[in-house]
């Protein structure tokens, strides 16, 4: 697919703007993957708050260069996709969980930041909770001692409860 000079520099343009609010960039490369692979790997993506696109090595690395993620440069060679998202676990987990049941796409590496990721460093990073999972987390011990002390506060009025149900079921008696 032939581009022109303005769709190029449109390309770069809003590749440069996914770089400079991604938290995360996982560098693939497709050994083969069909449409309809390629369209369920896109809808995990959207799912999980990311996304998966495939760029021309030459314009990804033109549009990295006033980024953190000009570091990435060295990754992109051959037939290559970038998954990125603004948490720094989402695209990481989609795309090793999508590498797992499909040997057509391989994880060559990425970028955390300034912070270069290899393989493993991509699949140990996709091991990590979520943000939305760190903040469920995060509620639940903040909540558990507030609980703790509702319960706390409540018990002696209960137990005092149950004293004087116990003297009128025994004055009626």
């Amino acid at each position: 697919m032939a581009l022109d000079r303005t769709q190029k520099a449109e390309l770069v343009a809003e590749l440069n703007a996914v770089f400079g609010e991604a938290g995360v960039v996982v560098v693939t490369r497709n050994l083969g993957m069909t449409v309809a692979q390629s369209t369920v790997l896109r809808q995990k993506m959207r799912e999980a708050g990311a996304s998966y696109k495939v760029a021309k090595n030459r314009l990804a690395k033109i549009a990295a260069q006033d980024t953190d993620y000009v570091t990435i440069s060295d990754l992109l060679t051959g037939p290559t996709a970038l998954s990125t998202s603004v948490d720094p676990v989402a695209a990481a987990k989609v795309v090793v969980e999508f590498a797992k049941t499909n040997d057509k796409l391989e994880i060559v590496g990425g970028a955390m930041g300034t912070t270069v990721l290899d393989a493993e460093g991509v699949k140990a990073l996709a091991s990590m909770p979520s943000l939305d999972e760190m903040r469920a987390k995060l509620i639940g011990l903040v909540q558990a001692p507030a609980t703790k002390l509702a319960q706390i506060a409540q018990a002696p009025a209960a137990q005092l409860a149950r004293v004087f149900n116990a003297y009128a079921e025994k004055d009626a008696a």
